[in-house]
């Protein structure tokens, strides 16, 4: 349970510390001044959207073997295609 929970802190810093994530963060910070408050608001909207992505997808990678995962996302394609069905979207 303690290499678990190392793992996933690991996984949280990593998400943090990932290239593409600072390359945000620098672009955020050099446009600062050139945009208006809401062209800002949406920029820091959409880092923390993809900073939360990122961070769920390394976590859910310490939680689940492959296997798992792949049956995870069996099991949503199913429901998905129910709802299309019960929607009447098929």
């Amino acid at each position: 349970m303690l290499a678990t929970a190392i793992k996933l802190q690991e996984a949280s810093r990593d998400a943090v510390h990932d290239e593409m994530m600072m390359v945000c963060v620098k672009h955020i910070l050099d446009i600062r001044h050139e945009v208006n408050d809401e062209e800002f608001i949406k920029e820091l909207y959409q880092y923390s959207a993809l900073l939360a992505s990122l961070t769920t997808s390394l976590v859910t990678s310490v939680l689940l073997t492959e296997s798992e995962l792949n049956d995870m996302l069996s099991t949503i394609n199913e429901i998905e295609s129910m709802e299309d069905i019960v929607n009447g979207n098929d």
